[in-house]
């Protein structure tokens, strides 16, 4: 039997680009993005949803059909529907998250964007969403696309990460370096 683990990134990339050359054709790469995200979303905020995603206890029919309700509950297109069956079938859902990341690193390449990751403290609003990717576009002088997280640990503030580039800005950042600064001045 597969394992129900995190799946390997190039796994994930091969996941996602099958699912590319499926909606490709039929003109539905944007629609089959935004069933993705609202997937991802909800894996974010469901706790049920991250359980079913990621217990191997639960027999793979069951998750399987668990997910598939999930996907037609947000009303996803047809592509994305069978893909979340398929990947179900074959063991999968445990990186469902990470296929659809791999997936939307894929369509942002395809398109000429570049992809920031943002980890915040809490989720942003649309307002704050739209100032940070108009910020990233004007300075990496292209369409950059978020990859958004979230990560309690962080306290506030926000850490980018765009190509190579590393922005800490997080509290938890700061209050780490004003630990240091006071133990060599002790």
């Amino acid at each position: 039997m597969a394992s129900e683990a995190s799946i390997p990134s190039e796994l994930a990339d091969r996941y996602a680009v099958a699912l590319y050359d499926l909606a490709q054709p039929a003109n539905a790469l944007d629609a089959v993005a935004e069933d993705l995200i609202a997937l991802k979303a909800a894996a974010a905020e469901s706790a049920e949803f991250r359980h079913l995603l990621s217990n191997p206890l639960i027999p793979r029919d069951k998750k399987t059909a668990g997910a598939v309700a999930v996907a037609q509950r947000y009303e996803t297109s047809p592509i994305t529907h069978r893909f979340v069956g398929t990947i179900g079938r074959f063991g999968r859902l445990s990186a469902l998250v990470q296929i659809i990341d791999a997936f939307a690193n894929l369509l942002a390449r395809r398109r000429g964007e570049l992809v920031a990751d943002v980890i915040s403290a809490k989720p942003l609003n649309d307002s704050q969403r739209q100032t940070i990717e108009r910020t990233l576009t004007g300075s990496a002088g292209r369409n950059v696309r978020l990859n958004l997280k979230v990560d309690p640990r962080l306290l506030g503030g926000l850490q980018v990460k765009l190509g190579s580039r590393l922005v800490d800005a997080s509290l938890a950042t700061k209050l780490q370096r004003l630990r240091l600064a006071m133990k060599g001045s002790a």
